[in-house]
């Protein structure tokens, strides 16, 4: 999987199914995009490759994603396999489908989690709730209505008054939310 010129091996191809839940054909199409975006022909993507892709160029969370791909990584560089487990985040739930771990109810809650925790310290304050606001809507809405709206949020969904939002707290005001279905993205066979 070094360069451009390299292909999957069939190996390769059948780990990244196991571990992702992706099909054969749609790892061959990701391939096909991971390595039109590696423009420096190295086997890895930079932030800067990832922000040439329009649609997370003119999302407003479009860095926060980005940065979950360079989170899977612990690295400035993210390579096919990183990019296969991220994405695996995004696969649709199918009914009767065998169950993979990567893109499970809980492990979908992890990743909008961490959108909104923005120092990484497992808890989401009114600060971060507020910053991801003004990423969300812009100047759209005025300060003292986002800051209305983070306090409301933190006072229903804070359940031990520690004026933050845990996981727990999050996976709690997210049960009737069909995560599944919201954080899917078709991907084409």
């Amino acid at each position: 999987m070094g360069t451009r010129s390299s292909m999957l091996q069939e190996e390769e191809i059948t780990e990244i199914q196991k571990e992702t839940g992706f099909s054969s054909n749609q790892i061959v199409r990701l391939y096909s995009r991971f390595t039109n975006l590696d423009k420096s022909d190295q086997g890895f993507l930079r932030r800067a490759d990832f922000l040439r892709i329009p649609e997370l160029a003119i999302n407003p969370l479009g860095d926060r994603i980005v940065h979950a791909f360079f989170k899977e990584s612990n690295s400035d560089t993210v390579n096919f396999r990183e990019f296969m487990r991220v994405l695996a985040r995004f696969r649709p739930v199918k009914k009767n489908a065998q169950k993979n771990k990567l893109n499970d109810r809980e492990e979908k809650l992890k990743f909008a989690f961490k959108m909104y925790d923005l120092d990484g310290d497992d808890l989401i304050s009114r600060d971060e709730l507020l910053n991801v606001l003004h990423m969300m809507v812009g100047a759209n809405i005025s300060d003292e209505q986002l800051g209305s709206i983070a306090d409301r949020t933190i006072s229903e969904v804070d359940l031990d008054d520690d004026k933050n939002i845990s996981f727990d707290e999050f996976v709690k005001a997210m049960e009737r939310v069909d995560v599944e279905q919201k954080m899917s993205i078709r991907f084409l066979n």
